[in-house]
């Protein structure tokens, strides 16, 4: 008897280990994915801001800065949409991850099921026979 129960258990445990492993790597990949998409947002949008940085160091008259200022708000708009966009495809591809482990946590969890309903029945059925002979 516990020889059954100690290898369910291990079988248990080790089913466990890989779902917690497949889980950690979900995770991981999508932490670098999003990680990845945020430092290029950030490095693109730096470059576009020292550029015109540049361009406005560069301005020695009044018509310069003039020209500058439609320059600045277009580099400002950019920088916002660049991280509205970033940000909504970083949330994007975490609901995808987090579906992902959800449908791998709910197909164990209707195996771990599907097993104690084969356990029940199996049980079941011995002490049913177990039972028959003892009644007659």
């Amino acid at each position: 008897m516990y020889q059954q129960f100690n290898e369910q258990f291990a079988a248990a445990t080790r089913q466990f280990a890989d779902t917690a492993a497949q889980v950690n790597r979900l995770a991981l990949d999508n932490a670098e994915a999003v990680f990845g998409l945020q430092i290029a947002a950030i490095e693109d949008r730096v470059n576009a801001t020292f550029a015109f940085f540049g361009e406005a160091a560069e301005a020695r008259d009044f018509d310069a800065l003039k020209t500058l200022f439609p320059k600045g708000v277009q580099i400002a708009r950019e920088n916002v949409e660049r991280a509205v966009s970033t940000g909504q495809e970083a949330f994007g591809r975490t609901l995808k991850t987090n579906e992902a482990i959800a449908e791998l946590a709910k197909s164990q969890v209707e195996t771990a099921a599907k097993a104690t309903q084969a356990n029940v029945e199996k049980a079941t059925k011995a002490a049913a026979k177990a039972a028959a002979p003892a009644a007659k």
